[in-house]
């Protein structure tokens, strides 16, 4: 089917539509990722960090949906572990799930103890060692949104377009959302809390023991909501402080 049979198929559109929503509920994973990273850079690299950052995860979803084959290859078995088929795709989930944990943990570790970057010349360093984090997590994140979608349609070029309607809303968010986490270092640790309930998600997956999405995405927005208002009263009781 061409794409000009495809502008006037109205399954098509419903399938953008339906399939665009699930890779920005599905991107949501990686931003908070990108946010939680880029939050201890200034505001310039932050903000370039977060363009590689944004980049690198269409490139992949683009690169593997063209790819499906190798997508397939991915899902063979290679070896048994008690009973348990492993494949490369549930050692990719797993290894990033530990590295989530991990980092996760340490950047914990590091708001509780009061750590701060102190030495200004590692900034060119620490902003390389950043993009390498995101290139890691951008593959696995990309990995799980792809497989998970791939069933919506047939059609490559919907997944295309829907991968890139997702990336500009993940863009267009990227900005204010990591401003706001690095202003409140309250929310920031509930972030760092869903990045390892995240981990532990991918973890499971790995070994073939789904744990709904929704729950995890309820979990998250209500915790959100509860703490939008905390942080509005905060302000408001500031507000009234100062007058």
């Amino acid at each position: 089917m061409n794409i000009l049979s495809l502008l006037a198929d109205p399954s098509a559109w419903a399938a953008l539509l339906a399939l665009s929503a699930l890779e920005i509920v599905l991107g949501i994973d990686n931003l908070v990722f990108i946010s939680v990273l880029t939050a201890r850079l200034d505001a310039r690299q932050a903000h370039r960090a977060r363009q590689i950052g944004l980049s690198l995860a269409f490139v992949f979803r683009v690169l593997m949906l063209v790819t499906l084959t190798w997508l397939a290859r991915l899902a063979a078995p290679l070896f048994d572990i008690f009973g348990m088929a492993i494949s490369w795709r549930d050692i990719i989930l797993i290894g990033g799930g530990l590295f989530l944990i991990a980092k996760a943990t340490h950047e914990i570790h590091g708001e509780v103890e009061g750590r701060r970057e102190v030495a200004a010349t590692a900034g060119s360093a620490n902003f390389g060692w950043i993009v390498v984090q995101l290139v890691a997590v951008d593959l696995v994140f990309s990995l799980d949104s792809i497989i998970t979608a791939i069933g919506t349609t047939e059609h490559l070029e919907v997944m295309v377009a829907a991968v890139g309607i997702a990336m500009l809303v993940m863009y267009m968010a990227a900005s204010p959302v990591g401003y706001f986490i690095a202003e409140h270092p309250t929310t920031k640790m509930l972030v760092l809390a869903f990045l390892v309930l995240i981990g532990v998600a991918l973890i499971a997956d790995g070994f073939d023991v789904h744990i709904p999405r929704g729950y995890i995405y309820f979990a998250m927005a209500f915790a959100a909501a509860v703490e939008g208002v905390n942080v509005a009263a905060k302000q408001k009781r500031g507000g009234r402080s100062s007058r």
